[in-house]
């Protein structure tokens, strides 16, 4: 599909360039014709005047029409090369920049199609599930109270992750609008910090994980909700891959450009072979995979990636597998 457009507006682009050059070159054609007729008849009359002495003039048509014809015809050849020339380098051209102007299209319906394609296997999963139980709980006869109150524990379960992924496929969806659409104030880093971590308390107090905040200050420039969208998603997957009765700790260092928060876990930890893929949509390593309690889709650091780009900042992380994790989020700071 792409090739056959990418052949379309390079056709285009050849016919804009091609009546651009023909429509100059006829004009230049009659220009110079004009000229050497001119300059022809400017000659002749200057032949015949210093021939006669000075007192005989040739009438201003009367020119060697041959020597004019051989000259518009170089003229004309010159013409059809150099158009010649044009229109084989801009077909090279016109070309390479069709590809140019329809590669951010091509890669924007490309990751739509994957996103598509990732969220309705990750959908499947849940809705599977659900047809499953029930299908089962309506063919046993002699099912009782005890066994459908587990089929709908079961059920709600899958309702709650599907839930959860909309939520997450909503949040993506609200932060792939332009950046325009995002108030940016001066905010205490402090603050937010804070509000994340209250918000997460709750989450880390079910597995006894104690949230050492040891940031004080700080401005930066951002938007409020969305900042505090991302230091929840980064506490929220400390917590998540932490053994019980742990620590996370959350560290601030600043410069006179930016400042930088260090949320460090003693998780299970990223293998190093996973870690460049770790913002993918819907990737998860193959530990996290595996552990049945994380309840996770891969789109949060997903989203996370997106809010930093949205306030060109930076993330990037530090991990070992058995050891844990450090997610440093980098911020401008206000100006």
């Amino acid at each position: 599909m792409f090739n056959t457009a990418r052949l379309k507006l390079t056709a285009w682009y050849l016919l804009t360039i091609m009546f651009v050059s023909v429509s100059f070159s006829c004009i230049i054609y009659r220009g110079l014709t004009q000229e050497v007729e001119r300059f022809a008849r400017v000659q002749r009359v200057r032949f015949f005047h210093d021939l006669n002495g000075g007192f005989t003039l040739v009438p201003p048509n009367d020119f060697d029409t041959d020597l004019v014809n051989e000259t518009k015809q170089r003229i004309i050849l010159s013409l059809v090369v150099v158009n010649g020339i044009i229109l084989v380098s801009s077909g090279g051209l016109g070309y390479f920049l069709a590809g140019k102007t329809l590669k951010p299209i091509a890669e924007m319906v490309e990751e739509q199609n994957q996103f598509i394609s990732d969220a309705s296997h990750e959908l499947r999963t849940p809705l599977t599930s659900l047809k499953t139980a029930m299908e089962v709980g309506l063919r046993d006869k002699k099912i009782d109270l005890d066994s459908a109150k587990k089929i709908i524990s079961e059920s709600i379960d899958e309702v709650n992750k599907l839930q959860s992924l909309s939520e997450g496929l909503l949040q993506i969806s609200q932060y792939q609008k332009p950046n325009g659409n995002m108030e940016f104030e001066k905010l205490s880093l402090a603050a937010l910090v804070r509000e994340a971590v209250s918000k997460m308390k709750p989450v880390a107090g079910v597995k006894k994980i104690q949230i050492k905040n040891q940031v004080k200050n700080g401005i930066v420039k951002g938007n409020r909700y969305s900042l505090h969208d991302l230091l929840v998603i980064v506490l929220d997957n400390a917590i998540k891959y932490s053994s019980e009765n742990t620590i996370i700790n959350i560290d601030a260092k600043k410069n006179p450009k930016n400042v930088t928060v260090s949320i460090k876990d003693t998780g299970i930890g990223i293998d190093e072979k996973s870690l460049p893929r770790v913002f993918d949509r819907f990737y998860r390593a193959d530990r996290a995979r595996t552990k049945s309690t994380s309840g996770g889709y891969g789109l949060g650091l997903s989203i996370a990636k997106r809010i930093i780009d949205l306030h060109k900042g930076n993330i990037y992380i530090n991990s070992k597998v058995g050891k844990g994790t450090t997610v440093n989020i980098e911020l401008p700071v206000f100006s």
